[in-house]
């Protein structure tokens, strides 16, 4: 029987991971959010049901985004008196902050964290649910739309590390997850936010995309490489819209792709999922990124290589002065930076020959600061909603966490 095309696009949106609030308080950088009694916000959403306190942030990037940062600043027992390590966890494209809470508090590493002694903060990067405002454009306009990851590079991962280190006055543990591990890569080797990061764990790390596995994924980075999404007419790609619906029909209907298992398909076979988890999941999502995010992601499929946004070769010209975009180089990562890396066997998109590509890069890296962990039954989504990652996965990163304090 053929998968519904509404149950692709949710299951398509758990394959990529690669996920209104009243009013801006405070300087430049960041306000105090107080919601109202109709339950909005992550906050009173996910965390405080299960008996965490949690406050809800804003915080302004300097291209004027108003993103949406939540804080569990301790576990259930309390222990608020005491210094807690910082740590902020990053979601991948198409979902938000939602994905590190999906899983009860005993397996969800947002609430594990908290209960073991951490300060967690999460991020929702610009155009998902809760980070849609912006100082002078509404999420209607195209222009509001105009961004890939390397804006996210230099205006969202900057401005949340930055609200922390001003709130606390503490250096951070970094955890990202697919999208978000390509953008702390990419952020570390141009040196950015290197002063204010302890160490990073990185799950189903982005970087290197040649040996991605999968004939749905091939076939829609042709497509937005090949800019199909134009004819379409998408500034944002919203996977719960009209138009999105008309793109994956097509990208189904080409020769080799099979929609009826799409997830196994896009990601691998994930071996420990719950259902009641991805029930939950797919209740919240898909989220919307910009056109121009997956065609940058494209990008990376297609020329194999690690590289800021390409506008052709003339428009190359006018934005970087050189007629091919610039690499990011992840030889320059720091050295003596800790490193985690914990990748699985059956990913298909963070697949593993382009892990040991990544790897291969960090080849000069000092040894005791880089850590990999392979799992050979994983695939993409396991990694942030597996029940047995708080077992295989999440006990290393807090024990290597402690080690770095």
């Amino acid at each position: 029987m053929a998968i519904s095309i509404l149950s692709c696009l949710r299951i398509f949106t758990l394959v990529m991971f690669v996920l209104e609030p009243n009013r801006v308080l405070g300087s430049r950088h960041f306000g105090f959010i107080s919601y109202g009694d109709n339950g909005a916000g992550m906050c009173a959403s996910t965390v405080a049901t299960h008996g965490y306190k949690c406050q809800e942030f804003e915080v302004k990037t300097d291209d004027g985004y108003i993103l949406s940062v939540q804080r569990i600043p301790q576990g259930r027992v309390g222990g608020g008196g005491q210094i807690r390590q910082q740590v902020l966890l990053q979601h991948g494209v198409l979902v938000d902050g939602a994905t590190w809470l999906l899983s009860p508090p005993e397996q969800s590493l947002a609430m594990m964290l908290a209960d073991d002694g951490f300060d967690v903060w999460i991020s929702n990067t610009r155009g998902t649910r809760y980070s849609r405002r912006h100082v002078t454009l509404d999420a209607r306009d195209s222009e509001y739309w105009n961004w890939s990851w390397d804006e996210l590079i230099v205006h969202d991962l900057p401005s949340v590390i930055d609200f922390i280190f001003k709130q606390t006055g503490q250096k951070i543990h970094y955890v990202g997850h697919s999208m978000g591990t390509l953008i702390a890569l990419a952020s570390f080797s141009e040196g950015r936010e290197i002063d204010k990061v302890k160490s990073a764990a990185l799950l189903s790390p982005i970087a290197y995309l040649s040996h991605m596995t999968t004939a749905l994924g091939e076939v829609a980075a042709r497509a937005f490489v090949g800019e199909i999404t134009t004819i379409f007419g998408l500034a944002e790609f919203n996977p719960k819209g009209g138009p999105v619906n008309k793109l994956l029909k097509f990208f189904c209907a080409q020769p080799g792709v099979n929609c009826y298992d799409l997830m196994t398909a896009i990601t691998g076979k994930n071996c420990c999922l719950n259902s009641s988890t991805v029930e939950i999941f797919l209740n919240d999502e898909p989220q919307s990124t910009s056109t121009k995010n997956l065609v940058h992601l494209a990008q990376t499929v297609r020329d194999g290589i690690l590289s800021k946004y390409d506008y052709g070769s003339n428009y190359n010209l006018e934005h970087y002065g050189e007629t091919k975009p610039p690499k990011y180089n992840l030889g320059n990562i720091p050295r003596d930076l800790p490193l985690f890396l914990s990748y699985g066997g059956q990913d298909a998109l963070s697949d593993s020959k382009d892990v040991e590509t990544l790897l291969d890069y960090l080849k000069f890296h000092d040894v005791d600061r880089l850590h990999v962990q392979y799992i050979k039954n994983y695939a993409h989504a396991d990694f942030v909603m597996a029940t047995n990652a708080n077992d295989l996965v999440y006990n290393q990163i807090i024990s290597f966490f402690r080690n770095y304090a």
